[in-house]
């Protein structure tokens, strides 16, 4: 099957899970910072950035295992394929949720004077969420804390959008592969 072919949809099939896991990882690492600091803040964290972090989690381990039977050659490809795409529509999901407030968000300009009013009313805000214990942090209130927040956020948002290209790509190539397996498969000889 495919561990054992060298053929350019092989190879690409492998450079994409890669690059699906590099940027799951990054996700993670930042949206795990995020609940980090709102937990160590005595808040509840959002419930956008934990869905965030649970998708992530489960497709970077499915990710892991699906590379690993791939290169032992006993990836099933129309089960890849089902799978790809039902994580393809998680991710579309988390980039939607997390890129709505964020499409309207000019981070250059969070911290400067010429937004010092709205700066000192979500300062209110977050201060009002932070100083009730147990609180949960408002994600639309979080991403415009700080000039660094609004960046993260921003490219947690990117790398979700490339993952849903990603992950459509490696359904496509997981199905073309189903596709040869099938055509290449060894005819039995009758004695």
């Amino acid at each position: 099957m495919a561990g054992s072919d060298n053929g350019a949809l092989s190879r690409t099939f492998k450079v994409v899970r890669i690059l699906q896991g590099i940027s799951l990882v990054a996700i993670i690492g930042m949206a795990a910072y995020f609940i980090s600091q709102m937990v160590s803040n005595s808040n509840a964290p959002s419930d956008v950035i934990v869905g965030t972090l649970s998708v992530t989690c489960i497709a970077v381990l499915y990710c892991a295992i699906t590379y690993i039977l791939y290169v032992d050659n006993i990836l099933p490809f129309l089960i890849t394929t089902g799978m790809d795409s039902i994580l393809l529509i998680a991710l579309v999901v988390v980039a939607v949720v997390v890129g709505k407030p964020l499409s309207y968000l000019n981070c250059r300009v969070i911290g400067s004077s010429s937004v010092s009013q709205s700066t000192y009313q979500l300062g209110l805000e977050l201060k009002k969420s932070f100083s009730k214990e147990g609180s949960r942090v408002q994600y639309s209130n979080w991403i415009g804390a700080s000039r660094v927040t609004c960046y993260e956020m921003k490219a947690i948002w990117g790398l979700s959008i490339a993952l849903c290209v990603l992950f459509a790509f490696s359904a496509i190539c997981s199905v073309c592969l189903w596709r040869r397996s099938k055509a290449v498969a060894p005819k039995s000889v009758e004695a």
